[in-house]
């Protein structure tokens, strides 16, 4: 409470009832799979287009070089075309890859830089790292303080960008003195070794100057250009080469000093003979490893920890992420995997794909059996679109293009509709043709087709999760229980150690009930009226007096979720005219 020692006017404010729940998003995707380049550990990369994953990822994989694992670009420009605006993507690699480098045969790098390409890949043989002379400071000596003890104190007329550690370069027109800096004090230098010709000038426009070595470091691959200007390795500097290029996207450098340090050279003479303007160094030995032998431990990926997590794993460390793909993948081992974090998170839900040869219904059925998981949802058969890399058509898993559907149909609806009866956009055709009786069966098993419809195009012609549990067998169901049970946890945290009381209760129930209210309104829950459709109970009827002494709060929620009419049936009679008497 606050304190009143003297006499005055106070005022203060208070919370008073609920705080309103924001809902939190549903339409943003994650992938896992192979691509031309990337990070294949740490955290997922947010790409917001097809243009920003190309940038990041590279383009379309050829199908001779990566075979049954090249989809996942061209799965992305699906997620796009068909409504997705948002998805994170993790890049999956054979342990066998290799990032291209500057090293020999020898494995030492040329010269005193070692740089690598930033990932793995053949992309990497493309960088060329282009090293120029420079320098970020200049000044003039105008006066020596001598001391045969500590050495000689140069004062300069400007001792800003001038570092301990510093390579410089003195020269008075005739001759050029290197050396280096050893302590840097107000307008006070010392050198490692004195200068032994007189180096004073104090005219306005010198003739002697002292300047620091630097280099200017530009990268290139293909039309991508960075540029790092006055890089230095002196390691103490803030602009020291591993800090400044940590920065780069492309790649990974390091100084290795010469083993005998004693003689002083500059930057760029370090690197190169210096006999040219300019130096280029090539990166070479980059491979994207064995494709055809990656299993599913590639794209299932290991938990080494924050920062160090690959394929699935690294989704850990992302808590944006609703609908989860591994497009194109169809292991049981993988598939199985992405269920089991789907279903462990509790907030996001798996889009599977049946192998594109499982064309036959008993053969679809084998495969649908493996699963028994209301976080997730199978589709078939494969899609056909164009590919712009082999110019021709081609056919790609569903699961990409049915997550962008979700986003559409979320953005447009929202999560309470079933992303059914939509459009698949950007295909042209499918891999398999089934009718209705094939669907007659595969339809109540859980696997959702994607069909043609002579006017109305190729559309998704099913709703339908992998579970056994009849409350839990439509996908839009799970998904609003979801997006509520995610609102609610990141809207209530405010509730953590706030007194157990009564007060607390009907705030909590108050924020909880709003919330809900809104969400019947806008027709994501069944019932004529609020108390048809929702409840919150929480007080005494919850809680014993152990779960509040305990710390604990506890609150009962209820709500109708609204089902999809997936028999739309009319019955129709004939109406028998009878005479009036």
């Amino acid at each position: 409470m606050a304190e009143y020692l003297s006499p005055g006017v106070y005022i203060e404010e208070f919370d008073q009832g609920g705080r309103p729940i924001e809902g939190v998003s549903t339409s943003t995707a994650g992938f896992v799979g192979m691509a031309e380049r990337g990070s294949i550990k740490g955290v997922p990369e947010l790409v917001t287009s097809f243009a920003d994953f190309k940038r990041k990822f590279g383009g379309y994989l050829s199908k001779t070089e990566y075979g049954d694992y090249s989809y996942l670009p061209i799965c992305v420009e699906q997620f796009f075309i068909n409504g997705g605006a948002r998805c994170f993507i993790m890049r999956a690699a054979p342990a066998d890859a290799k990032s291209a480098s500057n090293a020999g045969s020898d494995g030492k790098p040329a010269g005193c830089i070692s740089v690598a390409a930033k990932n793995p890949g053949v992309w990497g043989n493309k960088i060329r790292v282009i090293i120029s002379d420079a320098s970020k400071a200049k000044t003039q000596i105008i006066d020596i303080k001598e001391d045969a003890l500590t050495g000689n104190r140069y004062i300069v007329k400007n001792a800003v960008g001038f570092n301990e550690g510093d390579v410089v370069s003195f020269s008075d027109g005739q001759q050029t003195i290197i050396n280096r800096v050893k302590k840097v004090q107000d307008d006070f230098i010392q050198f490692e070794n004195n200068f032994d010709i007189d180096v004073i000038d104090q005219k306005l426009l010198p003739s002697k100057t002292v300047s620091t070595c630097e280099i200017n470091i530009v990268i290139k691959y293909e039309d991508i250009v960075e540029t790092f200007e006055n890089v230095s390795l002196n390691a103490v500097a803030a602009n020291f080469l591993e800090k400044r290029l940590a920065k780069s996207e492309l790649i990974e450098a390091a100084y290795i000093p010469a083993a005998d340090a004693t003689e002083i050279v500059k930057p760029f003479e370090q690197i190169t003979d210096g006999t040219a303007d300019s130096s280029t160094i090539t990166l070479a030995g980059g491979t994207n490893g064995q494709i055809a032998s990656a299993d599913a431990s590639v794209f299932i990926g290991v938990d080494n920890g924050p920062g160090t997590r690959s394929g699935i794993q690294a989704f850990l460390e992302n808590s944006l992420v609703s609908i989860m793909a591994v497009p194109g993948v169809t292991d049981p081992n993988v598939q199985l995997t992405l269920v089991a974090h789907c279903e462990n998170l509790g907030s996001r839900f798996a889009v599977l794909d049946i192998p594109r040869d499982k064309k036959k219904v008993d053969e679809v059925i084998a495969h649908r059996n493996i699963f028994d998981s209301n976080y997730a949802a199978l589709y078939h058969p494969w899609i056909e679109v164009f590919d712009p890399l082999d110019k021709k058509s081609t056919f790609i898993p569903p699961s990409v293009s049915v997550a962008g559907i979700y986003a559409r149909s979320d953005t447009s609806r929202g999560v309470q509709k079933a992303p059914a009866n939509e459009v698949v956009r950007g295909a042209t055709g499918l891999d398999c043709l089934y009718n209705k009786g094939e669907q007659d069966i595969l339809n109540p098993q859980g696997v959702n087709l994607i069909r043609v419809f002579p006017g109305q195009g190729i559309r998704v012609w099913g709703a339908r999760t992998c579970s056994s549990e009849t409350n839990w067998k439509y996908v839009n169901v799970r998904r609003l229980f979801i997006f509520i049970e995610e609102s609610i946890k990141a809207n209530i945290n405010w509730a953590v150690f706030e007194p157990n009381d009564v007060m607390l209760w009907a705030r909590v129930k108050r924020s909880i009930e709003v919330f809900l209210i809104n969400l019947w309104r806008n027709g994501a829950l069944a019932g004529s009226t609020a108390d048809e459709a929702l409840f919150v109970d929480i007080g005494r009827t919850t809680m014993t007096q152990d779960d509040i002494d305990n710390g604990r709060l506890i609150c009962v929620i209820g709500v109708a979720p609204v089902k999809p009419a997936e028999f739309v049936i009319f019955r129709i009679t004939q109406k028998v005219n009878e005479s009036q008497a």
